[in-house]
């Protein structure tokens, strides 16, 4: 067995989703580098409804363009779509999990760039002088919650506040920031939590500056999809319609979808097959991307008729 094969191993107690999937297809990869499933499984779905309505004519449909994009998860994949241009009445991207899920609401989304601004002198002659930043950066990071408001201590509905990156020395620290939540407005507290570190770190450090910039992601789709229901309400016919039960769910993140409902074109997202997105055990069921297919076809079928009759 190679160096750490044993953490490459997709277990059923990690993944209980695969005990209902017994003698399906699973895409793996061997465990050292991302299958990649977020997203192909999305594109390989698109491009087989894509072959099958070409080859079957015979199915009646309204106009229906496809769209890639990049850069989905920090919310500018649609920085350079021309909405006008796509001539959508609705929208649906193919980057869920699972089978027969239709996403309809997503975090609302900042990113808060904390700057904190040291004084730098040779280290020999540092005492009452030097101002470290690096020192500082671990200090404002204990100012912020631990038990609550962390990605590692949340789910379902709670948001959260996520440093993920530090860089810099003694003179300048930049750390970055999520700002999670489904509630647009509680991202002004969570943003106010990390002004107050600051202005502690300041008063505690005399000669030390602490910026906080905030900077919009995306915001949660629920409220352009309440203004465009067909969006939600044909992608679920068209489930009931293939004798399946469609399950209307929650993303703890973002896709493409929110930033294209919030500019005007209302996108749920839908199931592709993948599954443990962003990690070396990240999976994919054949048959659930069949299923995904076999969801926009009759998805297709539910908006000719509703609106072609």
């Amino acid at each position: 067995m190679l160096p750490g094969a044993a953490d490459r191993v997709i277990r059923v107690s990690e993944n209980p989703q695969l005990d209902a999937l017994r003698g399906k297809t699973i895409i793996t990869t061997d465990g050292t580098t991302l299958l990649g499933a977020d997203d192909k499984a999305g594109v390989a779905v698109i491009m087989e409804t894509a072959a099958w309505l070409q080859a079957h004519r015979e199915l009646p449909h309204g106009p229906i363009r496809i769209c890639f994009t990049c850069d989905e998860e920090v919310g500018h994949g649609v920085d350079h779509v021309d909405i006008a241009q796509l001539g959508a009445t609705a929208a649906y991207t193919l980057d869920g999990q699972g089978a027969d899920e239709i996403d309809v609401e997503t975090f609302s989304a900042d990113l808060a760039i904390v700057k904190i601004h040291g004084v730098n002198i040779h280290p020999s002659i540092g005492k009452g002088r030097m101002v470290n930043a690096l020192r500082i950066v671990g200090e404002f990071l204990s100012k912020l919650p631990r038990d609550t408001l962390s990605p590692e201590t949340t789910a379902d509905r709670e948001g959260f506040l996520h440093p993920y990156t530090i860089e810099g020395g003694v003179a300048l620290t930049t750390v970055r920031v999520l700002l999670r939540d489904f509630e647009t407005a509680n991202l002004n507290h969570q943003a106010a939590m990390l002004e107050e570190a600051a202005a502690q770190c300041e008063r505690e450090h005399p000669g030390a500056r602490v910026e906080v910039e905030r900077y919009p992601q995306y915001r949660n789709m629920r409220d352009g999809l309440h203004r465009e229901p067909r969006a939600v309400a044909y992608a679920v016919e068209a489930l009931r319609r293939l004798g399946r039960a469609p399950q209307q769910t929650i993303v703890r993140g973002g896709t493409d979808g929110s930033r294209l409902t919030e500019l005007g074109l209302p996108t749920p997202n839908l199931s592709c097959g993948q599954r443990n997105p962003h990690s070396p055990l990240e999976w994919a069921c054949l048959e659930e991307m069949v299923a995904a297919v076999e969801m926009l076809v009759a998805l297709a079928e539910v908006w000719a008729e509703k609106e072609l009759a």
